[in-house]
């Protein structure tokens, strides 16, 4: 009876640390298929090469979006009332050593100056999302601009502290590429987790940073198009995390707890057996 009772409490033991282990092991991959998406973007860990080229890609598609609203840009001039990006579904996944962020919205026309932009908080000084750009209870802090626009069918690095500072970097780290159907934007943005830039931001998994989104509609109207500079639909910040690798440690703790059991086992077998004897 003493054994069985040994064997249970093991056997237990075995099952909860193996279960906790099991349940963290899946933590990074995607919400189940109608679950809402939250109000951050998640990088999700995957393996393998990324679709940076591709997105229309199967892969996208089995990532949840997390969805944003926008409006038009009234920080600065010359400003507009109406936009037509209205929202932006936004999926991400990273295997270690790069991302993949891709931008899905609605656009009725494919016109050669439609563009699309992600910014990001570069260090842990707060600034605007209006370019970095100082503001009441906000001082002004520098921003790392992903920029893609259809013309040009590439991606490209740029910096801002503020208005009228925005400039391309010497070191370009980000590529882009888009594809336009039935009404729809598709646009993934790519680049190492880390550069070694300090102008860039940095993504380590675990850890949250700043994002926000900005959309232009190129379409011509008389001649010009439609958004242009500071004419666009924009978000205000949000958060992205690139999910961190499964916590391998407690694996350890299931071998160490199979030892001691298999050890407190042999002790108790070896005690009834000397009382038997006796």
């Amino acid at each position: 009876m003493g054994r069985e009772k040994v064997l249970g409490v093991a056997l237990g033991a075995i099952l909860m640390t193996t279960g906790l282990s099991a349940s963290l092991s899946i933590a990074s991959e995607p919400p189940p298929e109608g679950d809402t998406g939250s109000v951050a973007v998640r990088l999700y860990l995957t393996e393998g090469a990324l679709p940076t080229n591709d997105p229309n890609a199967a892969s996208w598609n089995t990532i949840q979006p997390s969805e944003f609203k926008l409006a038009p840009q009234v920080h600065w001039p010359d400003r507009i009332q109406e936009v037509t990006v209205k929202s932006v579904k936004v999926r991400g996944m990273h295997n270690g050593q790069d991302l993949a962020i891709m931008v899905e919205y609605e656009d009725p026309s494919e016109s050669p100056a439609d563009a699309a932009a992600l910014e990001f908080m570069v260090g842990d000084k707060m600034s605007h999302f209006a370019h970095g750009q100082e503001m009441l209870q906000v001082e002004g802090g520098p921003v790392n601009i992903w920029y893609w626009k259809n013309s040009d069918g590439k991606g490209t690095d740029m910096s801002a502290k503020g208005f009228k500072t925005l400039r391309v970097q010497d070191q370009q780290d980000v590529s882009a590429m888009g594809t336009w159907q039935g009404g729809t934007w598709r646009v993934v943005f790519s680049r190492p987790l880390a550069t070694g830039d300090e102008h860039d931001v940095q993504i380590t998994p675990g850890e949250w940073r700043n994002i926000a989104f900005a959309f232009w509609d190129g379409e011509l109207v008389d001649g010009e198009a439609r958004e242009k500079g500071s004419q666009k639909a924009v978000s205000s910040w949000w958060s992205v995390r690139a999910e961190p690798s499964p916590d391998n440690s407690l694996y350890g703790y299931v071998v160490l707890g199979i030892a001691i059991a298999a050890g407190f086992e042999f002790f108790l077998i070896r005690k009834i057996r000397r009382g038997n004897q006796a």
